[in-house]
């Protein structure tokens, strides 16, 4: 049975934040709110919880829809190869809702990576529930977007969330209203991609 966590979105207890870290790092899967939609997340090295994430939303590892999310950019770049211009771009935009594709360093797990290209999703997202998590944690989450298989959108209403995964994650989080639109995914790797267009401005990448 999933704990339920009632924290609040502007003031996060650090109390429940605490609680919460304990359970990722105890091999726990969490739902906890961004600031795009709601997400499920697990320890960035806990191989079995990523698996029991991907049964939850119904795919495999092969469509690559994991996310490194991180508490900030300084973090983002221990994982990923990062050269100065794009810095200053991630600088920008960063926190926000978008999701960069790049390089990964060795710092990421392989299990976790494109097959073929050695590259990986991180964001920094700009929610103070998910960033009190990460600052507790010291490492980033590894997340995707709570999309279950056969709904048009993802879940937003934590209730129902919690009805319908109390016995599939070990915590849900209820941090208000996250919304339905996902991030804004841009692909770094090789210039200035756009892979999906989402929440985050497309301003200030030029596109």
């Amino acid at each position: 049975m999933a704990q339920f966590f009632m924290i609040h979105p502007d003031n996060p207890q650090a109390r429940l934040i605490r609680e919460a870290v304990k359970i990722l790092r105890e091999g726990g899967v969490i739902v906890y709110p961004t600031d795009s939609c709601y997400a499920l997340g697990c320890a960035l090295g806990d191989k079995a919880a990523l698996e029991r994430i991907l049964d939850i939303r119904g795919v495999d590892l092969k469509q690559r829809m994991m996310t490194l999310v991180c508490h900030d950019l300084s973090e983002l770049a221990n994982y990923a190869k990062v050269d100065n211009s794009q810095f200053r771009l991630l600088k920008s935009a960063t926190p926000g809702s978008y999701t960069f594709i790049l390089q990964a360093t060795r710092e990421v797990p392989r299990r976790t990576l494109h097959p073929k290209r050695s590259t990986i999703g991180l964001r920094v997202p700009d929610h103070k529930v998910a960033l009190a998590l990460l600052e507790e944690l010291g490492e980033p989450i590894l997340s995707c977007t709570l999309m279950l298989p056969g709904d048009a959108e993802p879940l937003s209403d934590p209730y129902e969330i919690r009805e319908r995964l109390e016995h599939l994650v070990e915590a849900v989080i209820d941090g208000g209203w996250c919304g339905t639109e996902p991030t804004t995914v841009i692909d770094m790797t090789d210039g200035v991609e756009l892979i999906r267009a989402g929440k985050g401005p497309l301003a200030p990448f030029g596109l």
